[in-house]
């Protein structure tokens, strides 16, 4: 009876495929509410080949976790893998999700049993493949429960032969979105648009639209289909900050008659976008959207011409911000010297100066197109998010000031650029002074440069450099001024003493920037990125100080003073390398938060359903408009309690480092930098966009007007 017993157990185990089958999905963590394996694809791992692995949810009855986009309120899973060293992976491959209500709120969720599955590629010459993937993921029902655990699965390397758990992957595949066969499009109040050949009552009986990100339309309320040969409509309700400029993405869940299910990755483009004819250089033409076109329809000749003049009015203003005063030094100095000359000289120091400037705007412009079509989200100043090009930028200024000082003067072939360059008299130094310029004001979004800068990033590339030209143009038209207009030429004063001491003291400006420079790096660095920065500002003194003394010396003295000075800047570029690399601050904030909260799409959606009325201020240490208006117009004790009295949540997002959150927010509003003062009033109702050049009363009055 006992060798009976035997055989039948080894006969089960055999069945259900011994340890063969557990080895392909991990150990689970087990909650009162989830449990959770991780789960291979395959049985095996080929080197050098893709494969899918999965997170497998098992949730209890009645509890659900959340879409990428949770819908009003909610999280989706967070997942940290741990591959072997060559390996890659890909970001999870969502499927399809259901509407889930919560209380007055539309959530996007799953329930029941669910696989989250994702790609990994296995390096070439993998012997071994150990998974480990730390998971955290928020559950709900009537409570809401944060969970995490780590789940860690070995895989053997051989032939990739599907494994038990491949119907799992099977299953999830029948609802992850393929691409869309429809032409889609979304108009200004939210329709959405299907054509092609195949619609038909029967082919699309029903349909629903989960958008990929908050905020697009108003999750809870009823999509109403309707459906005709050749073409569907489906009727959402936008969202507060529903922009019909933007591109609306999302998934579309499909039914046909016979009650069959298909998702469908849908891009829809905007109707609002107004065709622009500008000459290609290639041939043909480009559509361009017109960043005014919201509530008329002006010809698309009109809307353009509407953007030019945003770009150039921001461009013009852009001389009245704080980040572009060192610059202005600089081109102080350039036009005292003019004083006296005739006019050719004068126009053509301000025309090299308008050239440095054009071709620095082109080349930011070239630059953020470029980081658009690799799918990165930047926006207007994001080089001053690098720590290792604050550093940079603070060098250059501190070696600008050293030569406006009197501490070394520019001669043929010092370094060759740089400082150099943009300190130095005659065509060449105004072409750099106007490169430096653009460089230093990029921190800076003027008023009207954040729509013009937003319409450039969604148009064609051709128009988009045109836009930018338009802001170059703007920052160059003063000095454009000095040089058409004669009668201004002739109000400078005569050469005299007086301009040595005026290049003395335009250096000071200089210093304090190369100051904010540092204090910007200890925002975004641990202390050694501080002690590297100032240590490589000792140096360029060093230098600057051993090539002053030495000028105008005989051969081999001169020669020691300019060797000095080429060792000093080839310690430059290996600190600098350190900078980049030095972590950022513990802390993980950059910015004192004064009470304020840190901004999130999770806690801005939270606090809009509470009612609560909502104040946003996007920010930067590296913005000096940002910071004076947070000292001037929201530090004051007044400001704090009128926030107090109506109640308002103060939300404060840091764009010091990059943040993709904090970048897509911005374009959501229209705006590629910073600053950006948003107030959302209670209700749901559209957000009033603050001026960015602030104070406090204005920030009084637009609370004080809340209930209105």
């Amino acid at each position: 009876m006992h060798r009976i017993w035997q055989l039948v157990v080894l006969l089960a185990f055999a069945l259900v495929g011994g340890p063969r089958a557990h080895a392909l999905e991990s150990e689970p963590i087990k909650t009162p509410r989830a449990q959770v394996r991780l789960v291979s694809e395959v049985e095996a791992v080929e080197a050098g080949k893709p494969f899918r692995l999965g997170l497998f949810f098992e949730l209890a009855k009645g509890w659900h976790i959340y879409w990428v986009n949770p819908g009003d309120a909610g999280e989706p899973p967070q997942l940290d893998l741990t591959l072997p060293r060559g390996a890659t992976s890909t970001p999870i491959s969502w499927p399809a999700p259901l509407r889930v209500p919560e209380g007055p709120v539309m959530t996007y969720s799953y329930t029941g049993d669910v696989l989250l599955p994702f790609t990994v590629t296995a390096p070439r010459g993998v012997t071994a493949f150990p998974v480990e993937a730390k998971l955290r993921w928020l559950i709900c029902e009537k409570i809401c429960v944060p969970e995490e655990g780590t789940l860690r699965l070995d895989l053997p390397v051989g032939a990739a032969a599907p494994s038990p758990q491949a119907p799992l992957f099977a299953e999830a595949d029948a609802r992850i979105p393929r691409p869309s066969p429809f032409a889609a499009t979304i108009s200004r109040d939210a329709v959405l648009s299907l054509s092609g050949e195949t619609i038909s009552p029967q082919t699309l009986k029903e349909a629903s639209f989960f958008p990929d990100r908050w905020g697009a339309i108003d999750d809870a309320a009823p999509q109403t289909f309707t459906v005709a040969h050749g073409e569907a409509r489906l009727a959402l309700k936008p969202a507060s900050t529903f922009d019909p400029l933007k591109p609306l993405t999302g998934v579309l869940a499909v039914e046909d008659d016979s009650g069959a299910e298909t998702y469908l990755a849908i891009d829809a483009t905007p109707e609002a976008w107004a065709s622009v004819s500008i000459a290609h250089p290639a041939g043909g033409t480009a559509v361009v959207p017109a960043a005014g076109d919201r509530a008329d329809h002006p010809t698309s000749d009109t809307g353009f011409l509407a953007t030019l003049a945003l770009a150039f009015l921001g461009g013009l203003i852009l001389n009245l911000m704080p980040c572009v005063f060192p610059i202005l030094a600089v081109k102080a100095v350039g036009i005292a010297k003019l004083s006296g000359r005739d006019r050719t000289m004068v126009r053509s120091q301000a025309a090299f100066y308008t050239l440095g400037i054009l071709v620095a705007f082109g080349g930011v412009g070239l630059v953020m197109l470029a980081l658009r079509e690799a799918g990165s989200v930047n926006g207007w100043g994001f080089q001053f998010q690098s720590p290792a090009f604050v550093a940079a930028m603070a060098w250059l200024l501190f070696a600008v000031g050293l030569n406006l000082s009197g501490v070394f003067e520019v001669g043929g072939g010092f370094m060759g650029a740089g400082a150099s360059l943009a300190a130095r008299g005659g065509q060449v130094g105004s072409f750099f002074t106007g490169l430096l310029a653009v460089l230093v004001a990029t921190p800076c979004t003027a008023p009207f440069m954040g729509a013009a800068v937003a319409a450039a990033l969604s148009a064609s590339p051709s128009a988009a450099i045109v836009i930018f030209v338009a802001m170059g143009l703007g920052l160059a038209v003063p000095s454009l001024l000095l040089a058409l207009v004669p009668g201004l030429a002739g109000l400078l004063p005569r050469p005299g003493p007086w301009m040595r001491i005026l290049r003395q003291c335009l250096a000071l400006p200089l210093y304090a920037a190369t100051l904010w420079l540092v204090w910007v790096i200890s925002q975004q660095t641990a202390s050694d990125g501080v002690l590297l920065t100032v240590g490589g500002g000792v140096l360029i003194g060093l230098a600057a100080l051993a090539f002053g003394l030495t000028q105008g010396k005989d051969g081999r003295v001169r020669l020691l003073g300019r060797t000095a000075a080429v060792v000093a800047a080839l310690a430059l570029f290996v600190i600098l390398s350190d900078i980049a690399q030095t972590p950022p601050p513990e802390s993980g904030a950059a910015l004192a938060f004064d009470g304020a909260k840190p901004f999130s799409a999770r806690s801005l959606a939270e606090l809009r359903a509470q009612g609560r009325p909502v104040f946003v201020n996007m920010t930067a240490a590296w913005c000096v408009t940002c910071l004076v208006n947070e000292r001037i117009a929201l530090s004051g004790d007044a400001v704090k309690q009128a926030f107090i009295s109506h109640n308002v949540a103060y939300l404060k997002g840091d764009w010091t480092l990059a943040d993709p959150e904090i970048s897509e927010f911005l374009r959501e509003h229209g705006r590629d930098g910073v600053p950006l003062y948003l107030l959302f009033p209670p209700n749901g109702r559209a957000p009033i966009v603050l001026p960015q050049i602030l104070t406090a009363n204005t920030v009084i009055d637009e609370l004080d007007h809340l209930g209105s």
